[in-house]
């Protein structure tokens, strides 16, 4: 037993061993050079979290955890030069990303493309290794965000893997995008996009969105709290989820059937469910694959 108790002990010395980390922390004092009606903070992350809290201040204060872990102290040198926190200023717009190899960010828009909901920008993963921007990069890293902004201000958030999106207390328009992760919007009062592949869109509104909002998981639930008074059009559609609400303010519309020519003729697209609210309004578009909306007035 001794013997085996050694032997354990050793393997697990030799794997505490050959890992190695490195911890940063980084901060930032951002201002809007053009201040305007429009001033918008986009945050493009790849691994990790991105936490958003609005506040009563003009500046935009960024702290960012890095985390570098690799088996050599060159693969980890390489990692702390190499991962970097980018910032863009385009005078009414700041820009926050990773920066580093293989992953060159910027516009990248394309002849004929029509503009994105991130206005183009982007990381242009093409240039590297087939679109595999971590093949053979020899070090494991995560950038973990905490901003605070001021509360009026646009905000738009992306992540990809091993972290969250939360934003709280803004009064703004929202974008959330994440792929391997959750969403949390709470007291909120804009416009919203919040769409995520694998994980819940938790949203918690303090007055009810003034605009068309859009919400979208693949593999999640829906949770939506809006306040008593709601008065909207409501639209959802879902492969295996369901749709459940306390609303008693609710009365069916009919569907919406999309006409579009193609190659093959003239095809007809028909939406799914579709609610309207109160004396209607706003489109809230809710869509899930395998997960329910859950729908609320509180």
């Amino acid at each position: 037993m001794k013997t085996k108790l050694y032997v354990m002990l050793m393997v697990i010395f030799s794997i505490a061993a050959c890992a190695q980390t490195f911890n940063e922390k980084i901060t930032k004092q951002l201002t809007f050079e053009k201040k305007a009606a429009n001033n918008t903070l986009m945050v493009f992350n790849i691994n990790g979290d991105v936490n958003v809290e609005g506040y009563d201040g003009d500046k935009i204060l960024v702290e960012v955890d890095k985390t570098i872990s690799a088996k050599t102290q060159a693969r980890l040198d390489k990692g702390k030069t190499e991962i970097q926190l980018g910032v863009m200023d385009r005078a009414d717009t700041l820009l926050i990303y990773v920066q580093g190899v293989c992953n060159e960010f910027g516009k990248i828009r394309r002849k004929g493309e029509r503009r994105s909901k991130w206005n183009n920008y982007g990381y242009n993963w093409n240039d590297c290794n087939g679109g595999n921007c971590d093949k053979d990069r020899g070090y494991d890293y995560e950038m973990n965000f905490t901003i605070k902004v001021p509360r009026s201000i646009a905000v738009l958030t992306s992540t990809v893997n091993n972290g969250d999106i939360k934003v709280n207390n803004m009064n703004g328009y929202l974008l959330a995008d994440n792929i391997n992760g959750g969403i949390q919007l709470k007291n909120i009062s804009g416009a919203t996009n919040a769409s995520t592949i694998n994980g819940d869109v938790d949203l918690e509104y303090v007055s009810n969105p003034p605009g068309d909002s859009r919400y979208y998981t693949l593999n999640g639930d829906i949770n939506a709290n809006f306040r008593k008074g709601l008065s909207a059009t409501l639209a959802f559609e879902s492969f295996n989820g369901e749709f459940f609400t306390n609303l008693n303010r609710i009365e069916t519309l009919p569907v919406t059937v999309e006409k579009k020519a193609s190659g093959d003729g003239i095809k007809y697209k028909v939406g799914g469910n579709r609610y309207k609210v109160g004396n209607g309004g706003v489109l809230l578009d809710f869509e899930t694959f395998n997960g329910n909306v859950y729908l609320k007035e509180n």
